[in-house]
């Protein structure tokens, strides 16, 4: 099966199996570099963001996939590579090594990602204090264009530790685009960032 092919049966599975409304609260979805980023409750949300985007707006998005999980066997490394075109990062620090490489590397050439900044999956409705790499990126690349999203409903449709989905509504809600302040610190910036896609929940 083709990567094309791959993707019209999973754009289609995945909006019967939940809808994939996407409500855009704040923004319009618009071709221009951003970093979409959203709570983390399942590995469903890197399918449920990509599939609520426009056509226009997927080919030129990346989400961030982990790399033990994503490319721990063929199928997943194929169409997380050729679907999705996911930049892969590792969760656990490598040496000398800056996890955020890839990312840079991906807005360095012009990509749109999807990042998580809670780093691994939530237990509880909240999402978890958001890790540094945010506000890295916000700081080494200002134009580009910063998104919150909300994922709703996503936890249901694919709860950790199972592996058949179960269909359920969902949604994708973005928000209005947020910055760094000028001299705002990170610890401010992110719970900020945290705050504003919690806040998507209610809208």
């Amino acid at each position: 099966m083709s990567a094309k092919v791959m993707s019209w049966f999973l754009l289609a599975l995945v909006r019967l199996l939940t809808g994939a409304q996407a409500r855009w609260y704040g923004c319009p979805p618009k071709a221009e570099q951003r970093i979409y980023f959203a709570n983390h409750q399942s590995h469903a949300d890197l399918v449920m963001i990509w599939a609520a985007l426009p056509r226009e707006l997927r080919s030129i998005t990346r989400p961030i996939a982990a790399r033990d999980y994503w490319t721990a066997s063929p199928f997943k490394r194929w169409i997380t590579t050729a679907v999705f075109n996911a930049v892969y990062v590792d969760r656990e620090r490598k040496g000398d090594e800056d996890p955020l490489q890839p990312l840079i590397d991906a807005l360095a050439n012009g990509d749109s990602i999807i990042l998580f900044p809670e780093g691994t999956r939530g237990h509880t409705g909240e999402p978890q204090a958001f890790k540094a790499g945010l506000y890295n990126l916000a700081q080494r690349f200002p134009d580009v264009v910063l998104v919150p999203a909300w994922i709703n409903n996503i936890q249901r449709l694919l709860p950790k530790g199972e592996v058949i989905p179960v269909p359920v509504l969902c949604s994708v809600t973005f928000g209005a685009p947020v910055r760094v302040e000028e001299g705002e610190d990170r610890k401010l910036f992110l719970e900020r960032a945290r705050r504003v896609v919690m806040a998507l929940a209610e809208v």
